[in-house]
């Protein structure tokens, strides 16, 4: 009798094994909700498959719906160019009139979660520019750092910290996992790494969505200038103690609702969204640069005024499941620093010096050797970008998204107009999460003139090729 009742104990705890397994993992748990940031929304292919894994989405689940949670990203971008030297071009004091270079181009770590119903964090490290120039052993920097309490679900939330809910633009604040092109449009990024930490900003910001109004203000302390800057006729950024920034951006969406769950804005959804925006924007500071005049002992100072408004289409061409897609974005912009302001700017220059002799730059506008290009200044922008993504599995699982950008813009410090050219095709292994890019690129070369007029005296070109990894 004795044995007998071992065996039906036996019995009863392995059938009670599969019934506890069952209880902790019962078939109508709550799935996770849909991707909720821009990024995501534009790299989910397919919806995921069950699994037994805990994250859902990439998410990790603080409660049982799931609406509490944290969540982490990887991006990374890695750049193959051969690029024509701007004249005088020197890489270590050698001279060099074409370069071919390696480099991370971006790496980024995202960390972020809604940790109660209404307190948000975000966070994001990572590493721009590394190339064969860079310091060894380059550390990470402090992208973003914001906490943000909601105080009307979805029509207001308010925040504070290091972050990009900067005001002018769509394309201002870029998500960079989901851009179309090569690069994002990097004029409209107007104060990058000037009196920001690449675009970021220590700001108190409030946003929400008021029906199909998305809207972004903010309250920003610029950093500061160091001292010892110059000073000049043209305005250059004021080393004073800086006034408070005032910006905002406000966009009406038409059709599908984009997340504004993170302040970056989605390059293209590759067709899984239908997108149509309209949008206007501003960023004003008091004082934020300054003029001295020659023989003058008091400087002038300008405010800093920009105003734009730019418009975003995505969508399918048809309902078909594996249609074709377009996506167009175009913004105008009046930049105002302050008198003949002009910056230029070098994407991962490859390289780090001018010759001596080289004495018909224009001055104090940045470095103007390797890749560089005056995309800054003050006076008028019209940007644009459109791409075309041909019907999925048209390459056995993968597709390509030929694609076109131009950037033309009327500064006072130029006397001839600037047209900067891109066009590339992208070649979408798994949608953004990899992808391939060849990018053809075509940028005026400035020189100073006898009359001190500068003029555009040549072209120069770079092919650049980007494999990217996108997990999010």
């Amino acid at each position: 009798m004795k044995q007998i009742l071992r065996h039906l104990a036996g019995g009863s705890v392995l059938i009670a094994l599969p019934l506890l397994a069952a209880a902790q993992n019962p078939t109508n748990s709550p799935t996770a909700p849909p991707p909720d940031t821009q990024g995501a929304q534009a790299t989910q292919i397919t919806p995921p498959r069950a699994t037994a894994a805990p994250l859902k989405d990439g998410k990790l689940a603080l409660n049982e719906d799931a609406s509490h949670y944290v969540k982490l990203t990887l991006a990374n971008q890695v750049w193959l160019r051969y690029n024509q030297s701007n004249p005088g071009t020197q890489v270590n004091g050698y001279a060099r009139k074409e370069t071919f270079d390696v480099g991370i181009r971006r790496f980024r770590i995202q960390f972020y979660g809604q940790l109660t119903d209404r307190v948000f964090i975000y966070s994001q490290i990572g590493i721009n520019n590394f190339s064969y120039l860079s310091d060894r052993k380059a550390g990470f920097f402090l992208h973003d750092a914001v906490g943000e309490y909601s105080i009307a679900k979805n029509y207001l939330s308010l925040g504070t910290g290091l972050g990009a809910w900067n005001g002018l633009s769509r394309a201002t604040a870029s998500s960079v996992g989901s851009i179309m092109g090569i690069d994002l449009p990097l004029v409209a990024e107007t104060t990058n790494d000037v009196n920001d930490q690449f675009g970021r900003k220590l700001s108190l910001y409030a946003k929400g969505k008021l029906g199909r109004l998305d809207y972004r203000v903010a309250l920003s302390k610029p950093l500061i200038i160091p001292r010892g800057t110059a000073i000049a006729s043209y305005a250059t950024f004021s080393s004073k103690p800086p006034k408070p920034q005032v910006q905002g951006y406000f966009q009406w969406q038409f059709k599908d609702l984009e997340s504004n769950l993170t302040p970056y804005s989605a390059g293209t959804y590759l067709g899984k969204k239908r997108v149509f925006n309209l949008g206007a924007g501003f960023i004003v500071q008091p004082q934020a640069t300054w003029t001295r005049d020659a023989g003058q002992l008091d400087t002038t100072g300008h405010a800093m005024k920009q105003f734009a408004v730019d418009a975003f289409y995505d969508a399918p061409v048809s309902d078909a499941p594996d249609a074709p897609s377009v996506s167009f974005y175009a913004t105008a912009m009046h930049l105002d620093y302050g008198p003949r302001y002009l910056r230029y700017t070098a994407p991962m220059n490859p390289a780090n010096g001018l010759a001596a002799s080289t004495t018909n730059q224009i001055l104090g506008a940045g470095g103007t050797y390797g890749n560089a290009v005056p995309l800054y200044g003050t006076g008028n922008v019209l940007y644009a970008q459109a791409g075309y993504k041909l019907k999925d599995n048209l390459l056995g699982t993968t597709t390509l998204m030929p694609y076109a950008s131009y950037q033309y813009a009327h500064y006072q410090r130029l006397a001839d107009n600037l047209h900067y050219y891109d066009v590339g095709v992208n070649w979408l292994l798994v949608g953004h999460t990899s992808k391939f890019t060849v990018s053809y690129q075509n940028r005026p070369v400035y020189l100073t003139q006898t009359n001190g007029d500068n003029r555009v005296s040549s072209r120069r070109s770079a092919v650049v090729m980007q494999y990217q990894v996108y997990f999010n």
